[in-house]
């Protein structure tokens, strides 16, 4: 009897902190489901979370997404399109109110799926812009933080509107995240 009380508490408790390590992201097409890696990145997910959870994604366009690289979203100071300071020439350039964060370079490759912090020069500068990787891009490996990775939903992510290859992958009318929250 103890051991089926055991088997039955580590079955949910392992189903519980599954649930609070995957989000779901709202695409105009569907649900894409994304799994969070707080073991090697846990300053990251909890700020990815915390904006998350606070509504801070919703509305959020892809500014920058290259075709056969990756789709870039997440500033939540210029690229919000519900928001008073919404400006798509300077989407890319803010973040949020919070501090940049410290680099969690890890061993996580690079791949399809993957989703990562998008930061400038300084490795520590990572605050609320990531990309997701529409394929394999091992040149970043161990340069930028790796997050997370879609689980479900990938087929969704390809349909997002690519930018401009002549202009650094810059949208015009750019798709933008429905809703971002945990599961």
């Amino acid at each position: 009897m103890l051991r089926v009380f055991i088997l039955i508490f580590l079955f949910i408790s392992n189903n519980l902190i599954a649930e609070e390590n995957t989000m779901i992201l709202k695409l105009k097409d569907g649900d894409v489901k994304i799994e969070l890696f707080p073991d090697v990145a846990p300053g990251h997910v909890k700020r990815i979370t915390e904006l998350a959870n606070a509504g801070k994604y919703d509305g959020v366009v892809f500014h920058r997404v290259i075709d056969g690289f990756m789709a870039q979203t997440g500033d939540v100071q210029f690229g919000n399109t519900e928001s008073k300071d919404y400006d798509l020439r300077r989407a890319g350039m803010g973040g949020s109110d919070l501090p940049d964060l410290k680099a969690e370079f890890n061993n996580l490759p690079h791949e399809r799926g993957t989703l990562s912090m998008a930061r400038s020069q300084n490795p520590d500068s990572a605050n609320s812009q990531f990309f997701i990787c529409f394929d394999a891009a091992p040149f970043l490996d161990r340069q930028y933080t790796v997050f997370g990775k879609v689980v479900s939903g990938m087929d969704l992510v390809d349909k997002i509107k690519r930018g401009d290859s002549n202009n650094n992958g810059a949208v015009t009318d750019p798709d933008k995240i429905i809703s971002f929250k945990s599961e």
